[in-house]
């Protein structure tokens, strides 16, 4: 299940609809339309502030659960902190495979 939700967001990653990073998140908000925010559970309490309040007032959904190396394993990096999905479906998707692993888990 969890490696459903991974698998999928290496696709979403070659199918070009991921912002990688920090940097180019941050510079994306207000700017290019994000459905999903993912952020490592090893994000900095200011970044994780910052992109969470940004989500919350633009009614975006965010996933803080995974580590760095595993969200980076998936896209093809060592690690990655920040990552946003530009594609509305894709997102959707991401989201209920998430949720099916978290509902599997109970």
């Amino acid at each position: 299940m969890i490696n459903k939700f991974f698998q999928f967001l290496g696709l979403v990653k070659r199918a070009g609809k991921v912002i990688e990073g920090y940097n180019k998140c941050e510079d994306s908000l207000g700017k290019k339309k994000i459905h999903l925010f993912i952020f490592s559970n090893d994000l900095s309490e200011r970044s994780y502030k910052l992109f969470s309040t940004y989500c919350i007032k633009e009614n975006i959904p965010f996933i803080d659960e995974f580590s760095k190396e595993d969200l980076g394993m998936a896209i093809g990096r060592v690690e990655i902190n920040v990552i946003g999905i530009t594609d509305k479906n894709m997102a959707d998707k991401l989201l209920i495979n998430y949720k099916e692993n978290k509902n599997n888990k109970i």
